[in-house]
């Protein structure tokens, strides 16, 4: 009797395409959501038959509420080789094995410049306005080179975004609790003496941190209070790094020139979100990820995780 796997939040319908399952048809059925279930009781209904399941990073949790609640899984692959909301210890106790994915971390270093430059040259409010037959060139737009970008985190996705802003001409400063001085040398990029510092002689703010306890609201009211009037904020990473109510309270008070945001504390944004009106506010729905080749590599992954599994050798468990 063949098991039965789900792929979730499939929006693009693009699962099935980007690798080759037909190696699994012969011992597994595949059945693929391309809209996004919202509740629980949802998920429930829809895959409690299933032994395997697919998702595609946080679009869909898995708490242990979610877990207790699905007595035949038995293999949940996530992409990327990190997943918070996965609850892994519920998984453990219930034994479901998890596996994750490779990934690559180009495409969100490259929708971070994508943010930056939107902002600044004002391109959503040029292309409205060219779209609607409205005034020709009615801003001014603002030079990167000699302009300070200040990163909040070092890793492989900050430091190539520090790559690219030196080669803009930008000065680059860094800060996180547990970055050297040593590995700022390395990228040439100057040492932050403290985050207020950062925040403070920065001209573009862009957070590269891993969302965790130590993280999570690093940036509140009082370090937005800290950002230059004319400085903006760009968030690829979590949203729940910045304290959402302050951010909205910042952007709606000028307090900062605007922010360039990937990442919300609800995916998908409520149609009632006020990120989806603040005009100091270039959005964009979580696509840092979303590239040909992350796709490739998370689906072929994870055919390659499921092949292991149904073999009784799991890989790139979590």
């Amino acid at each position: 009797m063949k098991l039965r796997c789900a792929i979730l939040d499939d929006y693009q319908q693009a699962a099935l395409n980007m690798a080759d399952w037909s190696s699994l048809y012969d011992r597994v059925d595949m059945k693929v959501f391309t809209e996004h279930l919202d509740n629980e009781d949802e998920v429930v209904k829809a895959i409690h038959d299933c032994e395997i399941v697919v998702i595609m990073r946080e679009r869909t949790p898995f708490r242990k509420s979610l877990l207790d609640r699905l007595p035949r899984l038995k293999l949940l692959v996530t992409t990327g080789m990190r997943n918070a909301s996965v609850d892994l210890a519920a998984a453990a106790s219930h034994g479901v094995v998890v596996c994750g994915t490779a990934g690559k971390s180009e495409p969100t270093t490259e929708l971070t410049w994508a943010l930056i430059l939107g902002l600044a040259r004002n391109i959503t409010q040029e292309f409205n306005a060219l779209r609607a037959n409205g005034p020709w060139q009615s801003t001014i737009g603002m030079d990167l080179g000699g302009k300070r970008l200040g990163l909040l985190g070092l890793g492989k996705i900050g430091s190539r975004v520090a790559r690219i802003g030196q080669a803009f001409g930008m000065e680059v400063i860094a800060w996180s609790q547990n970055l050297t001085q040593e590995r700022a040398d390395e990228l040439g990029v100057q040492l932050a003496s403290s985050k207020e510092e950062l925040l403070e002689t920065s001209d573009y703010v862009s957070i590269h941190l891993v969302l965790s306890e130590r993280t999570k609201g690093l940036i509140g009211a009082e370090e937005l209070r800290r950002m230059r009037p004319t400085a903006y904020l760009i968030n690829t990473s979590r949203a729940s790094i910045v304290d959402q109510p302050a951010l909205v309270e910042a952007l709606q008070n000028n307090g900062i020139a605007g922010a360039g945001i990937d990442v919300y504390e609800i995916e998908p944004l409520p149609e009632d979100s006020i990120f989806r009106s603040l005009p100091n506010v270039l959005t964009t729905p979580h696509l840092g990820y979303v590239s040909q080749g992350n796709y490739q590599t998370f689906y072929r992954d994870a055919v390659e995780d499921i092949h292991a599994y149904l073999n009784g050798v799991p890989i790139r468990t979590l």
